[in-house]
């Protein structure tokens, strides 16, 4: 109830920034403006998650790192701040996390909550060991733990939403969304 009604919430107030938002877009990097990825969700189950479009169209996929038997290294980062496929006017909507306003409606759909894990793509689960695999044990979120503490090694991550998983209770929930606001107006970490 208090994802759908706040999912509900959200996406009424931002109503009029998304349809400024749509027209910057359709004006600056054309058709489409909605990017649609499969991402895997709670117990491996996969879904289509919707986010504006901040990459220019021709973006390619970055290259993998080399995995093996222990899943993904502790050590990557899967997002660097000078990447080039993204768009300028992408690079802002990233800052203040507005590209992930449509996953409200994944909210609503039921395949994912406000917080909890973030959704990773096939690629990188299907790589997962059984710690790392742990974290499709809930549904993933638009924020969690990982997101309010700044940028994290894969490793950091996965401790995270662990501590996550462990932890859980509806005022950590509601500790997590409060300190994504002040996290997201302060502009720190996102890109």
């Amino acid at each position: 109830m208090f994802d759908i009604a706040g999912a509900l919430l959200i996406l009424f107030i931002t109503i009029p920034l998304m349809l400024v938002v749509f027209l910057v877009l359709l004006i600056s990097t054309g058709r489409p403006v909605f990017l649609k990825q499969i991402r895997t969700g709670q117990d491996h189950q996969r879904f289509v998650i919707w986010k504006l479009r901040t990459m220019t169209i021709q973006a390619v996929p970055v290259n993998m790192p080399i995995m093996c038997a222990d899943g993904i290294p502790d050590d990557y980062f899967f997002k660097t701040e000078q990447d080039a496929r993204i768009t300028k006017v992408g690079a802002v909507l990233r800052k203040f996390s507005i590209d992930e306003i449509p996953q409200l409606i994944n909210v609503l759909k039921g395949d994912m909550n406000i917080v909890g894990p973030r959704p990773e793509v096939p690629s990188i689960t299907n790589a997962y060991n059984t710690l790392q695999a742990r974290r499709l044990e809930v549904k993933p979120g638009l924020t969690g733990l990982a997101q309010i503490n700044g940028r994290s090694s894969y490793g950091q991550k996965i401790s995270y939403d662990l501590e996550y998983i462990d932890r859980y209770s509806f005022w950590m929930d509601f500790k997590i969304i409060i300190k994504t606001i002040f996290v997201v107006l302060a502009r720190t970490g996102a890109y």
